[in-house]
C-alpha cells in the first residue's frame, strides 16, 4: 500500500462500523441535555485568550496526506476566542460526572476500543471482537473513561492525564455543562500553531530538535514494540512537555482531540475563509493532533496540519478533547 494512502493507525475504526450490538437495541443517555448543575467555575477561568486574525491553514507538505484534505494552504481568519491550555483531564471529567450523573456512550454501549498491549491477561481472555483492518484495536467490554483498559483498570493514578474513551457527543455534553464549547477546526489549528507560520510541528520543522522529545508519540516498531523513549507508553499527563508559543500543551501527540466540525476532505477548498465552521452535515467529526500511537512509518498525523475523523458516537483509549469559548465583544 502506498504510504500516502494508509489509514490512520492511531484512530480506531468507527463504533458504527465495528459495534457488535445495534444502537437501537440499547439505551443511550440523552446527550442533548445532561442533567445536573453547571460547573461552578467561570467558563473562561484558566483559559488562554487568543486575539485571532489571519493565518495560513493547511499544508502542502510532502509528508502530508492529500486525501485527508490537509491542503491546499489557504489564508483563513478567526475571531478572538478562548481555548484551554490542555485537554480535559480525568479529574475534571469526574467532577462533571459526579455533578450530573452523566453516562458516556462507552458506558451505554458497554464497551470501547482499547489498544491490545494495554489489556490485562484476565481481560484479554474475555475479548470477543478485534477490529479486522486494525487488529491492535480490541473491543473491550467494560472499558470506559473510568476504566481505560477494562473493568480491572482505574484512573486513580492518572487523574492529571487526559480523559479518554469519550465520544464527540460526550465531549459536547461536558462543554455545555462547563459553559464552553469544542473549538472549530480552524480555531484548533490557529491555536496549535502557536504563532508559527507553516511549520510542521507546534515548535518548528524538526521532530526532535537537539534530540529532545517534545511530544508523546510511538517510539519503536508499531504496533508491537514501544521503547517509550519519550517517557510514555500510553497517555502522558495533560501538562507534559513544553507548551507551544500560545501556551498550549500536547497539541501534537498524546490524545486525539475532537473539534466541532463535521469532516469533509474537500469542503474547505471552496469554503468560507472567515471563521469557517465546516460543512452543515456529515457522517464523522474532525479530530486533530494525533496520539501516543502515532508513528511516522504508518500514521504521521501528529503534524499540526494533519486531520482525521470518527463518528460522533465512537470512543477509544486515545481520544480526548479540549475546550474553547467565545470571547465577549
Amino acid at each position: 500500500m502506498n504510504e500516502s494512502a494508509k489509514p490512520s493507525c492511531c484512530s480506531s475504526t468507527s463504533r458504527s462500523a465495528a459495534q457488535s450490538v445495534k444502537l437501537d437495541s440499547i439505551h443511550v443517555t440523552d446527550n442533548a441535555a445532561p442533567i445536573g448543575t453547571h460547573s461552578p467555575t467561570p467558563a473562561t477561568d484558566g483559559m488562554i485568550y487568543l486575539s485571532g486574525g489571519d493565518f495560513l491553514m493547511g499544508t502542502d507538505d510532502q509528508e502530508g496526506f492529500p486525501q485527508d484534505g490537509e491542503g491546499p494552504v489557504r489564508t483563513v481568519s478567526v475571531s478572538p476566542f478562548y481555548i484551554a491550555p490542555y485537554s480535559v483531564t480525568n479529574s475534571e471529567f469526574r467532577e462533571f460526572v459526579q455533578a450530573t450523573g452523566y453516562k458516556t456512550e462507552a458506558e451505554a454501549f458497554g464497551w470501547s476500543f482499547v489498544f491490545h498491549l494495554f489489556v490485562s491477561s484476565e481481560t484479554a481472555a474475555q475479548v470477543k471482537h478485534v477490529v479486522q483492518n486494525t487488529p491492535w484495536w480490541w473491543n473491550v467490554e467494560g472499558a470506559d473513561w473510568a476504566h481505560p483498559e477494562g473493568p480491572d483498570s482505574s484512573i486513580e493514578d492518572r487523574l492529571d492525564h487526559p480523559v479518554i474513551h469519550v465520544s464527540w457527543n460526550d465531549a459536547s455534553a461536558y462543554c455545555r455543562w462547563s459553559g464552553k464549547r469544542l473549538p472549530t477546526e480552524a480555531e484548533w489549528e490557529y491555536a496549535a500553531r502557536g504563532g508559527l507560520v507553516q511549520k510542521r510541528y507546534p515548535w518548528g520543522d524538526l521532530l526532535k530538535p537537539g534530540s529532545e522529545h517534545l511530544c508523546n508519540i510511538w517510539q519503536g516498531k508499531f504496533p508491537d514494540k514501544n521503547n517509550q523513549s519519550d517517557g510514555y507508553a500510553g497517555t502522558a499527563p495533560a501538562h507534559s512537555f513544553q507548551p507551544n508559543g500560545y501556551g498550549l500543551y500536547n497539541v501534537s501527540g498524546n490524545v486525539w482531540e475532537w473539534c466541532a466540525d463535521w469532516f469533509n476532505p474537500t469542503w474547505h477548498i471552496n469554503g468560507p475563509r472567515s471563521n469557517p465552521q465546516g460543512p452543515q452535515k456529515g457522517l464523522s467529526r474532525v479530530m486533530r493532533g494525533g496520539s501516543y500511537l502515532c508513528h511516522k512509518s504508518y500514521c504521521n498525523r501528529y503534524r499540526v496540519a494533519a486531520r482525521s475523523s470518527n463518528t460522533p458516537d465512537s470512543s477509544a483509549g486515545n481520544m480526548g478533547f479540549r475546550c474553547a469559548a467565545d470571547a465577549l465583544r
